[in-house]
């Protein structure tokens, strides 16, 4: 059985089959809000507004009421807080970019500060290095840098992820932090090395430099007797530290470290500790067949899946008076979501006693900061404003998220699935595996602010705009009368995030009441001549929030479908352009734009079917940055020649197969991606939201992989 979309196809015809001269407003919305408590904390612009270019970190000059801040492009101003103009002060523009800086305990006598430099930001040459180096300030009012030249600490090269901070730590040494200088996967194998200075956190004397060297390397680092390891090594296994901060308790650094497919993570680290990387994620297998360095892994503390956090900040053991409920918890962050959690740890039984959201912010957090008066500030990059933690104030009639299909004025009449006025029904060209489902697809616009068109990519939606999806399963197979609602699911954008909710529908399909958190799951009896008893069961699982995140993610343009490849057929592009959906015109006649193929029409070549299949199925996180824990791309608009798919040997379990390749041409049987996709269960792809092999993409792909060697 062919999954299908004709009572949809049949709606958006009808709907392109009538002329319109301007857009049909929906006016009825009641999606908003959450049904969760909001977070207790909010961030609110700190410092009258006072802007920056860019920038990457923030921190208070010791002994002033002075703040500098850290531009990406190597600038470093100050700022007085109590200043009501806002002015900025230049301290030094090192001339290369800069990912932060931190003050010598003895600044006051010595003026001195260290900068973290990463690649020069106008000189894109390959070869270039990361660098630590220590300046001289005179300490005028407002500060400035001397004119000395500086002192370069250490280097080593640069690339994707570098890391990091530079900071003399309680027991008066450097602690450097790098990442692994790639573009992702760990390409140069380095993570598990202790004989590079590349994913590593290095601990270095710089009072008490060796001969003809700007430091020295202290006896006890837990290296400098390994045979080829260097000594500067004090912990290693990261894949991109993103700020770490010396608890206050232990002295031990907390550090935020950046993962990759699905994992980031909060670490506390140690002398010669293992973070895992690469032949872990956090605590997840990532790439099992690559050599253990030589120590055991230590399992982060803390780790979020990429549904609720994409690129980790690390932050600070709160100690302010501002917050007397959070003194002692860690406080961090994530800089895609604008989320602000703490923490507290137990140190003698090595656990988690307290772990929470404060906060749920558009704020770009590249780096937090410890301010005056207890203060716990954050850098905005996209802004370029400093904001800080504020509680949030008590709303007095907060709108209620609908518990109910019916109270979110996306339909005239739930129990007739009949949308509300302004309520787009649309098709698509290939439509997501749902374990045999009937779907019918809706989109509604809030207010006046139109759809941003993308010729390839997603399109660009409003705050306010809810996609709907609503699913219907045959009771008996193939008997369309026997169709029955089971659930509708929004996608919901507020704030400029996207949240997906869910709803089961009651059993006199009369109305449909939202999932909770958590998800669900159902069983259901399904009619079925096939069955050995003539009945079979099966499983629908109701998606979590997170988990509906997990496929409509950032990767993959958050509403998936909506976008030209998908919408492109039966007049749907041009209707929504003639009544003046779109912000501007495709620059193309719609008849040029790119389309999908339908997978299972026999007259499209079949690779180009098998392309579309791999894109609706598996694209979401088989792209760059998508969270696939795999290098293959399996994007439609890269060629099978560049997607690391054919002829390419797993870096993951190869599930028993002999010999076995991600597609072994001409050898289904050879081919992991083919088993993947005929199990279900562990291993099984997609990962989530099925429950019932597709039996028919399976053949498809089978069929492609079959054709390969001739």
């Amino acid at each position: 059985m062919r999954r299908t979309s004709g009572s949809v196809l049949a709606l958006a015809l009808a709907c392109c089959a009538t002329a319109s001269a301007e857009r049909v407003r929906w006016t009825s919305s009641r999606v908003a809000g959450s049904p969760e408590p909001p977070p207790p904390y909010r961030l609110v612009p700190a410092f009258g507004g006072i802007k920056f270019k860019e920038p990457i970190f923030i921190a208070r000059q010791p002994g002033s009421q002075r703040y500098w801040v850290a531009e990406y492009r190597g600038k470093i101003h100050s700022f007085l807080a109590s200043d009501p103009e806002g002015t900025k002060a230049l301290v030094l523009d090192i001339k290369r970019g800069l990912t932060s800086f931190s003050f010598h305990p003895k600044f006051a006598e010595n003026g001195q500060i260290f900068t973290f430099s990463h690649l020069d930001t106008e000189d894109k040459r390959e070869g270039q290095m990361s660098q630590v180096s220590r300046w001289t300030i005179d300490r005028s009012d407002p500060p400035k840098a001397n004119p000395a030249p500086p002192t370069l600490i250490v280097e080593w090269p640069g690339g994707g992820h570098n890391g990091g901070e530079a900071i003399i730590g309680p027991d008066g040494y450097l602690y450097i932090s790098t990442g692994d200088s790639t573009g992702g996967s760990d390409t140069k194998a380095t993570g598990q090395g202790v004989d590079d200075l590349l994913a590593v956190m290095m601990r270095i004397d710089v009072d008490n430099p060796a001969p003809g060297r700007p430091y020295s390397i202290p006896k006890d680092n837990p290296f400098v007797d390994t045979p080829g390891a260097r000594g500067e090594i004090w912990a290693f296994g990261f894949r991109n530290p993103w700020r770490f901060s010396f608890d206050p308790v232990t002295g031990r650094p907390w550090v935020g470290d950046v993962g990759q497919d699905l994992w980031e993570m909060i670490e506390l680290s140690h002398k010669g500790a293992n973070h895992g990387w690469s032949v872990r994620e956090g605590s997840h297998v990532f790439h099992p067949h690559k050599k253990q360095g030589p120590a055991p892994f230590t399992a982060p503390v803390v780790e979020h899946h990429h549904t609720e956090c994409r690129s980790i900040t690390g932050g600070y053991v709160y100690q302010g008076d501002k917050f007397p409920e959070l003194r002692g918890a860690y406080l961090y962050g994530d800089y895609e979501y604008g989320k602000v959690w703490g923490l507290r740890y137990d140190y003698g039984k090595s656990r988690v006693t307290w772990h929470k959201e404060l906060a749920d912010t558009t704020v770009k957090i590249a780096s937090f900061g410890l301010g005056h008066d207890g203060a716990f500030l954050a850098v905005d990059y996209h802004s370029g404003e400093i904001f800080q933690l504020d509680r949030r104030p008590a709303v007095k009639n907060p709108a209620k998220f609908p518990r109910k299909l019916s109270q979110t004025g996306l339909f005239d009449s739930v129990k007739d699935h009949r949308v509300a006025t302004g309520v787009i029904p649309y098709s698509i060209n290939a439509p997501f595996w749902s374990d045999g489902a009937h779907k019918e697809r809706f989109v509604a616009l809030a207010g006046e602010t139109p759809i941003e068109f993308k010729d390839k990519g997603a399109w660009e939606f409003a705050d306010g705009t809810v996609t709907v999806k609503s699913f219907r399963m045959d009771m008996e197979e193939g008997n369309a009368a026997s169709r029955r609602l089971i659930e509708t699911r929004i996608v919901v954008k507020q704030d400029n995030h996207w949240v997906g909710y869910t709803y089961l529908w009651n059993k006199a399909q009369t109305e449909a009441d939202l999932v909770g958190a958590g998800g669900l799951d159902r069983v259901y009896e399904i009619r079925d001549k096939n069955a050995p008893s003539g009945k079979r069961r099966q499983s629908w699982h109701f998606p979590s929030r997170n988990e509906c995140m997990y496929c409509h993610s950032r990767a993959a343009g958050f509403s998936l479908g909506l976008n030209t490849h998908q919408l492109n057929r039966d007049g749907q592009v041009e209707r929504l352009l003639r009544d003046g959906y779109f912000k501007e015109p495709p620059k193309k006649p719609v008849s040029e734009l790119p389309a999908y193929p339908d997978p299972f029409d026999a007259k499209v070549p079949i690779g180009d079917r098998a392309k579309a299949y791999l894109q609706v199925n598996c694209a979401m996180c088989h792209v760059a940055d998508g969270g696939g824990n795999s290098p293959m791309l399996l994007g439609y608009e890269t060629e099978f020649s560049k997607a690391k798919l054919i002829g390419e040997k797993p870096v993951h379990d190869t599930l028993g197969i002999a010999d076995a390749l991600l597609v072994a041409p001409g050898d289904p049987a050879r081919s992991v991606l083919h088993a993947r996709i005929t199990r279900r269960g562990t291993n099984q792809m997609p990962p989530t939201s099925t429950n019932r092999i597709d039996e028919e993409g399976a053949k498809l792909i089978r069929q492609w992989i079959e054709q390969l060697s001739k």
